[in-house]
C-alpha cells in the first residue's frame, strides 16, 4: 500500500502556536492558502483541518483552500453533533463533485462544549454509538440510493444524495478517518471507519493498538475494506541532530515560561488519547530513539504533546519503524508552518519516498 504524507493547517481565531509571533493575519485566506499552495509545491498530499467549537467550520476553510488550488486535499475534521448525517453527506458529495475528488474527512468524538451548540449527549457510550451510526450513514448515502435508515440517533427515508460521488480509481468516496484511544472508539474504527489516526506514542504502544484493532475487526465481523493506520506527530526536523535538539530544548523552555494559557478544548485533557500521552512523560523525557515527551509537561496538547526530534535522517528513520508496524497514513507538523512546510518537504519527504 502506499504512502501518504499530509501536514496540518492551523484552524483557529486566537493567534499564536508554541511560540510562535502572533500576527493579525494568522487565519486570512491568503495566509492559508499560501501554506496550502506551498504544501502543492513541496511534496505534500494535503493538510487536516482541525476543528471544535469556536474555531472557524472546517468545511467552509476547506471549500475556499480548494478553490485556491489544484492539487491540495483537505483533511475536514469535523465533529457528527454539528451536523445532520444527510445534510453532512450532501455538503460532502458536492465539494467533492467540485474538488474532482479530493476530499478526506476525519470523525472526531471527543467532548466538546456542547451546550454552545444544542447538543447534549456527552454520555460516552452514547457519543460513540451516535458516530457510528453517523459513520454507517454517511457512508451509505454516498454510495446507495433512496436509503432508508432507522437508528437508534438517526432516520432517514428514501434518502439520496446529489451530486453523486464519482469513483476515482479504487476510492468510491472521500476517506472516513478517526480518532479515540478508549474502548469504545476502537469498537467504532474496528467496524466504521477507513483510517484509524493514532498520535505520537512510542512503537510498542502503537503495535499494541494495531493489533488490537486488526482482532476487532475479524472478531466484529468488520464489513469494509481492511482498516488503515495513521499518526498524527509533530515533526521537529533540523540540520544535525545537535541542533534540532538544542532547539527543542530551548523552544519546551520557552513553552514553559508562557505556561497557563487555557486550552482551546478544555475537555481534551480528559481524553483517553490524550491521557496516555501525557502519562509518557513519567517513562523519561526522551522514548525510543528521538520521541520527546517533555513538550507534555509544559502545556504541549493533541499532536504537539510528542515531538520527532532530530536530523532528517533521525526522524525519517524513526518514521520508517511506524510504517513498518502498518501505519501508511502520515500527519506531520511543526512551527512556524509554512517554512516548516517547505523544509520538511525538502529534506525530509525525500527520505521517506526512497
Amino acid at each position: 500500500m502506499s504512502l501518504e504524507f499530509l501536514w496540518y493547517i492551523p484552524n483557529q481565531v486566537t493567534p499564536g502556536h508554541r511560540g510562535d509571533a502572533v500576527t493579525v493575519d494568522h487565519n486570512s485566506l491568503d495566509t492559508l492558502t499560501a501554506q496550502a499552495k506551498a504544501l502543492e509545491e513541496h511534496g505534500w498530499k494535503g493538510a487536516l483541518i482541525g476543528t471544535g467549537w469556536g474555531r472557524p467550520d472546517t468545511l467552509t476553510v476547506a471549500a475556499a483552500l480548494a478553490a485556491r488550488t489544484a492539487t491540495f486535499e483537505p483533511l475536514i475534521a469535523i465533529r457528527p453533533g454539528y451536523w445532520r448525517p444527510a445534510h453532512f453527506a450532501s455538503a460532502v458529495a458536492t465539494l467533492d463533485h467540485l474538488t474532482g475528488g479530493r476530499v478526506r474527512i476525519n470523525i472526531v468524538s471527543g467532548k466538546d462544549n456542547l451546550g454552545a451548540y444544542g447538543e447534549h449527549e456527552s454520555d460516552q457510550a452514547h457519543r460513540y454509538a451516535r458516530t457510528k451510526e453517523f459513520l454507517q450513514l454517511v457512508r451509505k448515502l454516498w454510495t446507495e440510493e433512496n436509503v432508508t435508515f432507522r437508528g437508534e440517533h438517526f432516520q432517514v427515508t428514501d434518502s439520496t444524495v446529489l451530486p453523486r460521488i464519482s469513483p476515482h480509481g479504487g476510492r468510491l468516496h472521500p476517506k472516513l478517518y478517526f480518532g479515540g484511544a478508549s474502548e469504545a472508539a476502537e469498537h467504532v474504527a474496528a467496524t466504521a471507519a477507513d483510517v484509524q489516526l493514532f498520535w505520537g506514542e512510542p512503537l510498542v504502544g502503537v503495535q499494541e493498538r494495531i493489533e488490537r484493532l486488526r482482532s476487532l475487526s475479524e472478531e466484529l465481523g468488520r464489513e469494509h475494506a481492511p482498516l488503515e493506520f495513521g499518526l498524527r506527530i509533530t515533526t521537529f526536523v533540523r540540520d544535525t541532530t545537535e541542533q534540532a535538539w538544542a532547539e527543542a530544548e530551548a523552544k519546551v523552555a520557552e513553552m514553559a515560561k508562557n505556561q497557563g494559557a487555557p486550552p482551546q478544548n478544555p475537555h481534551r485533557p480528559t481524553a483517553v488519547g490524550q491521557q496516555r500521552l501525557l502519562d509518557l512523560a513519567t517513562r523519561g523525557d526522551v522514548l525510543d530513539d528521538n520521541l520527546y515527551t517533555a513538550p507534555g509537561k509544559v502545556g504541549g496538547g493533541g499532536a504537539g504533546t510528542t515531538w520527532l526530534v532530530g536530523s532528517p535522517e533521525d526522524v525519517a528513520k524513526s518514521l520508517r519503524k511506524y510504517q513498518d508496524l502498518g501505519i501508511t497514513h502520515f500527519v506531520l507538523s511543526d512551527t512556524p508552518y509554512l517554512p516548516e512546510i517547505e523544509r520538511q518537504g525538502n529534506q525530509l519527504l525525500p527520505l521517506l519516498r526512497e
